[in-house]
């Protein structure tokens, strides 16, 4: 006969440590966990997907919900010090092209003459906020291929294209667009999400167009390439090189700064565009006033013996109160007055 053995009992385990203190090895299985704790390792699990789907995307490291701007781990990250390079390349430029005297070639006359329209660098680095809150990489490209290929496309045919534009109503108010260019880039910073991107590329457009006017009126112009692709390079300069650095920092923490930036670039072309129609004030020779003595006519008299000549009267000074008209030739000797 078969005997039964008694049901056996699990007793927990115990394991003493170094210190002399007991501690119970029981472990806690995968599915004892309560549901509350279950769901939070889900919302984690499903969180850290997300971020990883959305940094795949945007090409930024994963930056977990409700976290700080880790500042230390960005600096000291590689891809930021890459992108300093592009911005730091330009500003060292810059300052040898202002620091050092020399001839300036008319590549780099381009260069400057597109820092000199002021309205239109402001805008431009309101396109470079843009490009660097776009959603994903395909995004900022096409803010900058929309700018490049309208610049490149007025440059190219400009004679033709403004001499349709001439004959068409908006050549009446070409004034206008760079205010306009302005105001909307400002107004494009104000949206979100699709709209915006849309908005940024519709202001990439209009001011690729506006600054090829620019460029194409100007004395050298389009007649020299090296002038233009000097400004062709300088433009995009201004708009690539900030958004790569401000694109280390993207994430919902750029809206306000981004709204604040429109928000002044607005105003500014509220501005430019007063100004334009503010009159401005003439500069001419006096008008004779009539209530003076012969109606304000000019009486000048040359004596023939050589003397001082006399103006409505009164003698002119000529040689510092001596009297005396300088000699007619410059070669004969002046006596002075005293010693």
């Amino acid at each position: 006969m078969s005997k039964r053995r008694p049901p056996h009992r699990t007793r927990p385990r115990t394991r003493v440590r170094a210190d002399g203190s007991v501690a119970s090895a029981s472990r806690a299985r995968p599915g004892d966990a309560s549901p509350d704790t279950k769901g939070k390792a889900d919302a984690t699990g499903k969180a850290g997907v997300s971020a990883a789907v959305s940094s795949a995307r945007t090409g930024q490291p994963p930056v977990p919900a409700g976290s700080r701007l880790d500042f230390r781990a960005i600096l000291a990250g590689t891809s930021f010090r890459r992108s300093l390079w592009p911005l730091g390349a330009g500003a060292f430029a810059l300052l040898l092209s202002q620091g050092i005297p020399h001839e300036y070639g008319f590549l780099e006359l381009g260069g400057l003459f597109t820092l000199s329209v002021y309205d239109l660098v402001l805008a431009m680095l309101g396109l470079s906020l843009g490009a660097a809150v776009a959603e994903t990489r395909r995004d900022l490209v096409a803010i900058v291929c929309t700018f490049f290929g309208v610049l490149v496309v007025m440059l190219t045919f400009f004679d033709a294209i403004f001499g349709v534009i001439l004959a068409s109503p908006l050549g009446e108010v070409l004034y206008l667009i760079a205010p306009a260019a302005v105001m909307l880039t400002g107004a494009s910073l104000w949206l979100s999400g699709r709209f915006r991107q849309w908005a940024v590329l519709l202001a990439a457009a209009v001011v690729a167009f506006s600054f090829s006017l620019f460029v194409g009126l100007d004395d050298l112009g389009v007649g020299l390439l090296d002038f233009a692709a000097g400004t062709v390079v300088s433009a995009l300069w201004l708009i690539l090189a900030p958004a790569l650095v401000l694109r280390q920092f993207c994430g919902p923490w750029l809206t306000i700064p981004s709204r604040i930036v429109g928000s002044w670039l607005i105003v500014i072309g509220i501005i430019v565009l007063a100004s334009l129609y503010v009159p401005m004030p003439l500069k001419g020779t006096t008008l004779p006033d009539p209530s003076q003595p012969d109606g304000g006519a000019i009486e000048l008299q040359i004596p023939e013996d050589g003397s001082a000549p006399m103006l409505n009267g009164e003698t002119l000074d000529l040689d510092g109160g001596t009297g005396q008209l300088a000699p007619e030739d410059p070669q004969a000797p002046v006596i002075p007055d005293k010693p």
